[in-house]
């Protein structure tokens, strides 16, 4: 099933001050929203990343966008007003067959890993979840003249955040229906998804994950991510497969399916690419290989898709509080062909990874006709993988 991110950034931010919008204000060396693009793309759960913004903002956009990862499809321009927006994103959504989608305001740069696969797993069990803090402090009840009028019990009381997740059907009909009856007076997603009916899930996020609405909110942003921001230590992993040829009519390659006048024999579907290239980055990691996590003796694994194994290093990597910077890979065959299926590889590969296309390298060569790939027996990858580790 199909995973959505849909990030709102068609709003003005006119009380940050500044040239331009607070989603487009630097923090950290990046526009305010790229830092949750970022996290969204990266993550193996999410399939795809909607942004929705102001028509105005069409160049501001493009700039900070050059090169962004595969996940990323073109920006929609939203409406006159947040719930206009996201009716907006929902609605070119709507052709992708997504089955979840989780909402975020852009200006909310420090959603973790954590709470994106928390929302993603809650919705699961219920068709709607969001993200929101337990209130702490005291609250107080303003009277006449500033003068307090009243203690009000916290107990109960959260403060909601984003990501919010919903059942793509769900929140769509939802939203249509709240257009159709004239209701524009909603402060978020689960307030429509309450309307409608949909029992909406707590998921307890982190007090971080707060919004940029004032510049001295981006001041503080710009101070908890100076200091959270540990120096990254560069990694790198090495990674090599062979599989026989066996009788078939088509080999995978790089998550891509490529007609052949023999298979690849092996437990899974034998993708020597990606095999090679999940232990490059698990190498990397100092996190054992493929074999140790997805042992051939597991029956559960007996033609498992490649993918599967690529994603699950992804993650450990995210987990880790990390980022891949790039992957490469030569393929050592006599055949089939390479090159016409080389861009598709990297296609998918860096869909895998949550990386820009440019980061993913794929080569082909032969061995001349010297050893077992020159006979034609099989096929063999190496591999290399840089991470960025805390």
């Amino acid at each position: 099933m199909t995973t959505a991110a849909l990030i709102v950034a068609a709003g003005r931010g006119s009380r940050v001050g500044g040239p331009v919008p607070k989603q487009y204000a630097m923090l950290g060396g990046a526009p305010v929203f790229t830092h949750a693009l970022r996290t969204f793309s990266a993550l193996p759960e999410i399939d795809l990343v909607q942004v929705v913004i102001h028509p105005d903002d069409t160049a501001l956009y493009g700039g900070a966008t050059a090169n962004g990862p595969a996940k990323l499809l073109p920006p929609v321009h939203g409406g006159a007003t947040r719930q206009l927006s996201v009716l907006a994103g929902l609605e070119a959504l709507a052709v992708m067959g997504v089955a979840k989608v989780l909402i975020h305001d852009a200006a909310r740069p420090f959603v973790s890993p954590a709470t994106i696969r928390a929302v993603v797993a809650a919705l699961e069990a219920h068709p709607a979840a969001l993200a929101a803090v337990p209130l702490a402090d005291t609250l107080k009840k303003d009277g006449n003249g500033g003068i307090v009028a009243d203690t009000v019990p916290r107990a109960g009381l959260w403060r909601a955040q984003t990501p919010q997740g919903f059942r793509f059907a769900d929140i769509l009909a939802a939203h249509l229906r709240a257009t159709a009856e004239g209701r524009d007076d909603f402060t978020d997603d689960a307030a429509i998804a309450e309307w409608a009916g949909l029992d909406v899930a707590l998921v307890e996020d982190d007090a971080a994950n707060s919004k940029i609405t004032t510049e001295a909110d981006l001041r503080m942003a710009e101070r908890l991510l100076t200091a959270s921001t540990a120096p990254l230590e560069p990694r790198a992993g090495t990674g090599f497969d062979v599989h026989r040829f066996t009788a078939g009519d088509h080999v995978w390659l790089g998550g891509v399916r490529i007609p052949h006048s023999h298979a690849l024999e092996g437990h899974s579907d034998a993708d020597v690419v990606l095999h090679a290239l999940t232990d490059a980055i698990l190498g990397a990691l100092g996190d054992g290989d493929i074999g140790q996590h997805f042992p051939p003796s597991d029956p559960q694994w007996k033609g498992a898709a490649s993918h599967i194994f690529l994603a699950d290093a992804a993650r450990r990597v995210a987990d880790r509080g990390g980022r891949i910077a790039n992957v490469d890979v030569t393929l050592l065959c006599e055949a089939p062909r390479v090159g016409p299926y080389r861009a598709e590889m990297q296609r998918t590969i860096a869909a895998i990874l949550g990386l820009d296309v440019t980061r993913v390298g794929i080569k082909a060569t032969t061995t001349e006709q010297l050893g077992f790939t020159g006979r034609r027996e099989g096929i063999a990858a190496m591999a290399s993988a840089m991470l960025l580790l805390p």
